[in-house]
């Protein structure tokens, strides 16, 4: 890609990002052209579906999440590893509102552009969980499509105007319920 049209291309990410998080998905994508002072063809040759966008914007934090989950594999406690990247999961699923429903949703349409980021994911929070299972310190009676419902459905509380005073103290409870004390 030229050095200009990755410069576009980063311009309408960044763009993309702010609107998403003070807006949420359903942002219009005509709004995110104006904001980025670009006509909505540049923004659609760039990005030709939502889910094309969102795909681009949350990668680079799906990647984070997933390479934070391989490095506390390996430098934390098996509970600790657990508790920290589902406290970091749930936090960055109530940046950009909305998000967790697309996930949800994309978690089971192979044919989404969201739906192998998302899998890879899930993969890694399994790892984490099969790992802290295997130590005794987490329940058996859960695997990594639970552990991602779990996630989804917290993020979803951070969502809610009325709940998200409540969301952290949630997720606590809810990793109190799956780690074993």
């Amino acid at each position: 890609m030229r050095a200009d049209a990755r410069k576009n291309r980063d311009h309408l990410l960044a763009v993309a990002g702010s609107a998403i998080t003070e807006q949420g998905v359903d942002v219009s994508l005509r709004d995110i052209a104006r904001r980025a002072d670009v006509g909505l063809a540049t923004l659609l040759r760039h990005f030709p579906t939502r889910e094309a966008l969102l795909d681009a914007l949350l990668r680079a934090s799906f990647e984070e999440l997933t390479a934070k989950a391989d490095e506390l594999e390996t430098a934390s406690s098996p509970e600790d590893a657990l508790l920290s990247w589902l406290r970091d999961c749930v936090a960055w699923t109530t940046e950009y509102r909305g998000v967790t429903e697309l996930m949800a949703a994309a978690i089971d349409a192979p044919e989404s552009a969201l739906h192998a980021a998302c899998v890879t994911l899930r993969t890694a929070g399994a790892r984490l969980l099969s790992r802290a299972q295997s130590a005794g310190q987490a329940r058996d009676d859960i695997d990594g499509a639970d552990l991602f419902a779990l996630i989804a459905a917290l993020a979803w509380l951070g969502d809610q105007p009325s709940l998200a005073p409540r969301a952290g103290h949630l997720v606590d409870v809810v990793a109190g319920a799956i780690l074993r004390k």
